[in-house]
């Protein structure tokens, strides 16, 4: 490679608005993956080859002309046992680039285009006999990509893998001459409980990311998220963004378990990888036997000429694919109620119809039974999971009686489960045969117990329980919760990782079980909240549970961070209506529910008539709005909140329908706005106001391209819906 000059490209692909690039080194054969915007193609920088400077010139001879300043990453990336470690001070910190990575020959490349789907597969093998492909999919028309790697024995003995990368894209700062000092930014979404993906965004230089001066030694950043509960302490996104190219790469992961991202550097370019918790971090190995296989989870990748939210919408959309075998009830949104926070965990027949005859008419179409309804008698609801037998007192006629009361009152019913765990005071509890294991033990976490979804036994248990009880019951909706995580692992294959691997895998066949058994059922993924917000678990859902945010002022705020990451028609978001409450505060809440799915809860039977006219006025204009939330493209304007317990200034959503004829306004203000007209900008066009949800005297004015918004004070909220 001489100065100067452009890297050598084996092929070539156009992918609509991105292109593909293959980069090989010529000298190791070694292949690459290279994302480029197509409009931007012809602007990589042609590179340096060899580093100099007053660090470097001291080295220099006739012989050596300076280390090498950039190098082709391969798009391969895995690690197995019987390969050596990986060196450059690598080992704690990744598993890339290791030997096994090096002994890779490329034997090939196959492309196949049909039915509007480009497929490119990759091959390599190594010495000791077995393959690897890594295949790269593209959709005519869609602005992503799905990437996963297979692993095949051909050999004659056994390969036992310890890292497996589903994506490796390298070429990062491809469009600049150099190592693009202050330019690279990685961006990630980190998630606790209740306070669900908030954005952080830092410099390649304070992650230290920065080149070594000799090139002598890795430097990454690895993370992710160890146990079954995918998006506790970090979401499955990476990206990274070239601000002085204009450019975004990035890359979603669909796993429910263990996962890793990495970005990595050791030369000018940079790359970034991802796929399941490697051995160091998740625990995970996995043995194939001689004429076996296993392929990676897919993860979406995207490349943008634009900035981070270009990119997220580029990677949301392909969330879309799962959703068009929904149940036809939920082609338009409708709104749901849930009583979880009016009962409290006592949702009794009694109860549950006189909720129905309050809800009659309104344009609520689901009303959902949460945890409760199968407790003992003067027991708790959090330690009975698992009998799943209604409490006779609660429910003196059965199940059947309450689901077909709440029909007939023009309702659709559901029910809440934790179908995976085991109560303490369950008979189950002791039955260790069914549990997970965790080195020879039982897995207690506090009250729970786990059942091994690889057992034949358990899916006919969940079987006659589950699926049984639903058509029995009459149910048309179902909420499946999960409240704790199996952390490192479990027994029962070769690695405490695979056993977790295994058994989700085992967990995820049981929800396609209830999808096909029970097609128009509509299932609410829940995790705490919002746990397992991650595209497995979202596209075998209709809609999620976005936090367990119930009361709390920081619902619109996780709610607006949402829409970066997951289908705003998918994001079931808290309105709880308390008859205490002004009318300020209920508009406060309401406005929160139309950022995704508006699912009520409390104390609606007895709410007074202007507080009554306020919810109405709001399921109306939902009903209006429906379409928009459904699809389009959605951007946040206001300060970053820094204290979600004590959230300061406001926040402005807008959010465009596909079509470009519709925006949703949906503005909040928290402790202290700093302002006292809001002014947001809006897309070129004559704007008229086709409703409106607010309780300021004044409402919005649109004028000189741009919404104003005088709010009363702080805690306000403001809903509009423009027209052209």
């Amino acid at each position: 490679m001489k100065s100067g000059l452009l890297p050598k490209i084996h092929r070539e692909i156009r992918c609509g608005a991105t292109t593909a690039l293959y980069v090989q080194d010529p000298a190791s054969g070694r292949l690459g993956l290279w994302l480029v915007p197509t409009s931007l193609r012809r602007r990589l920088a042609p590179r340096r080859e060899f580093l100099s400077g007053v660090e470097i010139d001291g080295t220099l001879s006739p012989t050596f002309q300076g280390p090498p300043a950039w190098a082709v990453e391969s798009l391969l990336q895995l690690k197995t046992r019987e390969d050596d470690a990986v060196a450059a001070f690598g080992q704690g910190r990744t598993m890339r680039n290791g030997p096994t990575v090096e002994r890779m020959k490329f034997t090939g490349q196959q492309v196949a285009r049909a039915g509007g789907i480009t497929t490119v597969r990759t091959s390599f093998t190594h010495p000791d006999g077995w393959q690897a492909h890594h295949d790269l999919c593209w959709r005519r028309g869609a602005g992503w990509l799905e990437s996963s790697v297979t692993v095949e024995n051909t050999s004659a003995q056994p390969v036992t893998l310890e890292f497996l990368a589903s994506f490796s894209i390298g070429g990062l700062a491809a469009f600049a001459k150099d190592d693009a000092p202050g330019r690279l930014r990685l961006h990630r979404f980190r998630s606790v409980w209740s306070m669900e993906g908030r954005l952080e965004t830092r410099a390649f230089e304070d992650l230290q990311l920065e080149r070594a001066w000799a090139g002598s030694a890795v430097r990454n950043e690895r993370f992710g998220a160890v146990g079954s509960l995918p998006v506790n302490g970090f979401f499955p996104f990476i990206a990274v963004e070239d601000t002085g190219a204009g450019v975004t790469w990035g890359a979603q992961l669909a796993h429910p378990g263990s996962w890793q991202m990495e970005a990595y550097r050791r030369d000018d370019l940079a790359a970034i990888s991802g796929g399941l918790a490697d051995r160091e971090l998740g625990h995970w190995m996995k043995t194939l036997a001689p004429g076996t296989g296993f392929t990676s989870p897919t993860a979406t990748l995207a490349c943008v000429a634009g900035d981070l939210d270009d990119l997220c919408s580029a990677l949301t959309a392909a969330q879309e694919m799962p959703l068009a075998t929904l149940p036809k009830s939920e082609a338009t949104l409708p709104v749901l109620f849930n009583e979880w926070a009016t009962s409290w965990g006592n949702p009794s027949h009694e109860n549950m119809t006189a909720l129905a005859q309050a809800l009659r008419g309104t344009g609520i179409k689901y009303l959902v039974m949460d945890a409760g309804w199968y407790k003992p008698v003067g027991g708790d609801w959090s330690t009975a999971q698992g009998d799943w037998q209604p409490n006779a007192t609660m429910y003196p006629h059965g199940l059947r009686a309450t689901a077909d009361a709440i029909r007939a009152c023009e309702l659709i019913p559901g029910i809440w489960f934790e179908l995976e765990v085991i109560g303490s005071v369950s008979p189950l509890f002791a039955r260790t045969d069914l549990l997970l294991h965790r080195d020879g033990r039982v897995l207690t976490v506090g009250s729970r117990r786990f059942l091994d979804f690889r057992k034949p036994e358990v899916i006919a248990h969940l079987t006659a329980r589950v699926i049984d009880l639903l058509q029995a019951g009459n149910f048309g909706y179902l909420k499946v919760d999960y409240n704790d995580s199996l952390g490192l692992g479990v027994d029962g294959a070769e690695s405490l990782g695979e056993g977790l691997r295994q058994h989700l895998a085992g967990v995820q066949a049981f929800f396609r079980k209830l999808r096909t058994e029970l097609p128009d059922l509509v299932i609410e993924n829940c995790s705490s909240g919002g746990h397992r917000l991650e595209p497995s678990m979202m596209g075998l859902t209709a809609m999620s549970s976005f936090s367990d945010a119930h009361e709390c002022p920081e619902i619109p705020i996780i709610a607006a961070n949402l829409h970066r990451l997951m289908l705003p028609r998918q994001s079931q978001i808290w309105a709880v209506l308390r008859a205490k409450e002004s009318l300020q505060r209920i508009v406060y809440l309401l406005a929160g529910g139309f950022l995704g799915r508006l699912c009520l809860s409390g104390d609606f039977p007895t709410l007074r008539p202007e507080q009554r006219a306020l919810v109405d006025r709001a399921i109306e204009l939902y009903a209006q709005a429906a379409p928009v939330i459904r699809r389009g493209r959605s951007h946040r304007h206001g300060p970053e909140v820094a204290a979600y317990r004590h959230a300061q200034g406001w926040q402005v959503v807008v959010r465009a329908d596909a079509d470009g004829k519709k925006l949703l306004v949906v503005g909040h203000t928290f402790e202290n706005p700093g302002v006292k007209t809001i002014r947001v900008p809006l897309p070129p066009g004559r704007w008229r106001v086709a409703g409106e949800l607010h309780t300021d005297r004044r409402g919005v004015t649109l004028a000189k391209g741009e919404l104003r918004w005088q709010p009363a004070g702080e805690w306000c909220a403001n809903v509009v819906l423009l027209t052209r």
